[in-house]
């Protein structure tokens, strides 16, 4: 496990982004970073150290990353972990987590069983300050890749999901995705205008130091919503290498925290009125044409 247990550049508590008055309407979110191994055990009991990291900066949404309690020698260690929708140690420690420290904690992905016996559901499981699961979304674009000695399939074990996801929370709509559907535009514009996109991820080293930041800030600006990206982070027992870079994005683009390595926690402010001002100056949801 790194020792990298850190943040940077958080905001003040309550602040206000434009003005820096105290402000009601601003919510703290933080992402947790990562990077995993082969023990389910040793992973959650990372995570919990880090939720109350953050917890202990105000956070009260606190997502983790793709594959946050399992990065297996290789890939078909997640399917034999998987778990029964709502049972399982990974469901268990989400909401027990969410309980005892009083927030929403978004799991990044959980293994699910799928319809497909070797296969799994890669999943995002929402679960708010009582402990209760209140959101599911499965994994719809499955990433591939092939470049020089870098080959990955994940349609190999895990079925894709169908439906888009997006639901009300106190903190404002958010909407649901994991990492390869940063690159598909149109999975966000289906979920209708939302205050908070949500992008737990595991880029690879290539891919993410060529376009996640671009990727992120774009789909923070086009829907003019918040981007909380919890990532995986640095290089795993299994010699694979995640990008890091675990950021928050706010409507207008700017990337309000972010870690680039090793294993911690970024925190900002996310506030409504803030998305409201912005989307009020610039109607871009407004005079969208195409695809209404």
């Amino acid at each position: 496990m790194s020792t990298r247990l850190r943040s940077t550049r958080t905001q003040k508590k309550g602040r206000n982004q434009d003005t820096g008055r105290a402000d009601t309407g601003t919510t703290r979110i933080a992402a947790v970073q990562m990077a995993s191994g082969p023990r389910v055990e040793a992973n959650l009991k990372e995570a919990g150290w880090l939720i109350e990291m953050a917890v202990e900066q105000g956070a009260q949404l606190v997502a983790l990353p793709e594959y946050f309690g399992i990065m297996g020698m290789k890939d078909t260690d997640k399917v034999a972990v998987r778990e029964e929708y709502g049972s399982g140690p990974i469901q268990e420690f989400l909401a027990a987590a969410a309980r005892k420290n009083g927030i929403w904690i978004v799991g990044g992905s959980v293994p699910l069983v799928a319809s497909v016996k070797d296969k799994v559901l890669n999943t995002s499981l929402v679960y708010d300050d009582k402990g209760r699961c209140v959101a599911r979304y499965d994994k719809i674009h499955l990433f591939g890749f092939a470049m020089g000695r870098e080959r990955y399939s994940e349609e190999r074990t895990i079925e894709h999901g169908t439906q888009v996801v997006a639901f009300d929370s106190p903190f404002g709509r958010i909407g649901l995705s994991i990492c390869y559907d940063l690159r598909f535009p149109e999975l966000y514009r289906a979920m209708g205008e939302v205050d908070l996109i949500l992008v737990p991820s595991a880029f690879t080293e290539t891919t993410g130091k060529a376009h996640w930041e671009t990727l992120l800030r774009a789909r923070a600006i086009e829907n003019l919503a918040y981007v909380l990206a919890p990532a995986q982070g640095g290089y795993h027992v299994n010699g694979r290498e995640t990008h890091g870079d675990s950021m928050i994005v706010d409507p207008w683009g700017v990337v309000l925290d972010r870690l680039p390595r090793g294993s911690g926690v970024v925190v900002a402010g996310m506030n409504r009125t803030h998305i409201q001002r912005l989307r009020q100056s610039l109607p871009a949801l407004q005079h969208r044409t195409l695809g209404r």
